[in-house]
């Protein structure tokens, strides 16, 4: 008997190398491929001279559509436009998929097209207004697992679907809208903030960084399975938008997905709220009894989750105060957001201060308080808005080394930094801007500005959703000519 167990395990355990030694064959050519367009010779510049009297086929464009100038006057055509959400935004309590469809939808709606929202509310739930008459919400009650009803929603955009016109194009942010319903709708399109192939990098560091205190982590082989599952399923989708360079690549050469069916439109920030402006900046300093002395202020923002790499940052701030008494006398360290480590962070000394969520005006004055946004985040999917938040609001930045964030945000050391997701790297990296000080740091922050008011801007990414919505209905669209 124990012999057949020790079979089993044994025969479990290679079952497992041959799915990660797989995949990690295909993740060395994606990742191979991706780096060719993913460097500074990654330039728009030389892309356009090379087609300047050439039209662009968009379906098959294999860069980031934000590259691309679409025409700001009103749009061509008012689409109906049918939008799939598992929840919508509310105040400060909202993820990176909540934001991204909140900026893009009320920037669509700002642009005249008739949308409908369908997405969930609870009861005895507040829900906010827009003054939009052409922004239509269709709610219901979340499943107990606090998704969308898929029979009640489906119900709800055959009616819509049947009054007046029929809808020109269907949105989904991610599973909102499950691939059983969707396989049937050719006009629609799926955004995805995060995939299972990418957070099975994310396990390998959290595996790495565990603790001998921890549990050992079981799931490796179910997430292998998952991205086996997607790459099945995610063909049901007729279009797919990556929002990231990497997940793009991704989606062609792993899952399989025909390149004219995957697009890639990186996420996008409110340019008008995440601005340079010294007196937001100074006020709320003065609010927070930050000293003029300090010589570096770093900003921290988001969930105060271990996913989210703070664990990782909480040790390295720990031992660097321990070791260097005049890096903890000379920084201070602004925490925004909410979870389990804000007390840690507390606990560290007087120079961490820990704010609790704030809303985006606040967080716009927390940009312009800091000299450089620091996000240590453990998961290698999706697109963090708080990057591109400070980005567009003149600050450089500091991120784990992962495949979405070096492919398409810092792309090299103009704009920022970049650090192995390990203690000693991270201290090694903190210690190189404490030591290269506000005058690089302000410089670095002008070629961050600069980066995002190019691609990461909400109007630079509306447009090109807009486009390619406007592709979807009408072929004619599909060609883009400089």
């Amino acid at each position: 008997m124990a012999k057949d167990q020790i079979v089993s395990t044994m025969f479990r355990f290679h079952s497992l190398y041959r799915i990660i030694a797989t995949l990690s064959v295909f993740s060395f050519i994606s990742i191979f491929c991706w780096c060719q367009f993913s460097s500074k010779c990654y330039s728009m510049n030389v892309i356009m001279m090379q087609k300047a009297k050439e039209s662009i086929d968009l379906l098959t464009f294999p860069y980031a559509w934000n590259v691309l100038s679409f025409p700001a006057g009103p749009p061509s055509q008012i689409l109906k436009i049918g939008v799939f959400v598992k929840k919508w935004p509310h105040r400060s309590h909202a993820g990176g998929l909540e934001r991204h469809a909140l900026t893009l939808h009320l920037a669509l709606a700002k642009r005249g097209h008739e949308l409908h929202i369908f997405t969930t509310s609870s009861p005895n739930s507040t829900f906010p207004t827009y003054p939009f008459p052409n922004l239509v919400f269709h709610l219901s009650r979340p499943t107990s697992g606090g998704y969308l009803d898929q029979a009640v929603v489906w119900e709800q955009f055959r009616a819509q679907n049947s009054t007046g016109r029929p809808f020109d194009v269907i949105h989904t942010e991610s599973v909102g809208l499950l691939h059983t319903r969707a396989k049937n709708v050719p006009n629609l399109a799926v955004s995805w903030h995060g995939i299972a192939y990418e957070t099975i990098h994310s396990d390998i560091i959290q595996e790495l960084l565990r603790s001998p205190e921890e549990r050992q982590a079981t799931m490796m082989t179910e997430r292998a399975m998952k991205v086996v599952e997607e790459v099945r399923f995610f063909q049901r989708y007729s279009h797919h938008v990556a929002t990231s360079d990497h997940a793009g690549d991704v989606l062609k050469r792993i899952y399989m997905i025909p390149e004219e069916r995957v697009h890639i439109i990186l996420n996008g920030v409110d340019e008008e709220i995440f601005r340079p402006e010294l007196s937001l900046g100074i006020d709320f300093k003065r609010k927070f009894g930050i000293s003029k002395s300090r010589s570096l202020v770093l900003g921290i923002a988001g969930r105060l989750v271990k996913d989210k790499g703070h664990p990782l940052i909480h040790e390295a701030l720990k031992q660097i105060f321990m070791e260097n008494n005049k890096f903890q006398q000379s920084v201070t360290v602004l925490v925004a957001g909410d979870g389990p480590w804000g007390a840690r962070y507390k606990a560290l000394g007087a120079n961490i201060l820990v704010l609790g969520p704030l809303e985006q005006a606040q967080l716009a004055k927390f940009y312009n308080a800091i000299d450089i946004f620091v996000n240590p985040t453990l998961r290698a999917q999706g697109l963090d808005h708080t990057l591109l938040e400070a980005m567009l609001s003149g600050k450089p930045v500091m991120a784990t080394r992962v495949a979405s964030i070096t492919g398409s945000v810092i792309v090299g050391p103009e704009s920022g930094y970049t650090f192995s997701p390990s203690v000693e790297s991270l201290k090694k990296t903190l210690y190189k801007v404490w030591n290269d000080g506000r005058v690089v740091l302000e410089n670095k922050g002008k070629a961050a500005r600069q980066r995002g008011l190019q691609l990461f801007t909400a109007t630079k990414m509306a447009a090109a959703y807009e486009r390619l919505f406007l592709c979807i209905s009408r072929e004619q669209y599909c060609k883009y000519q400089k």
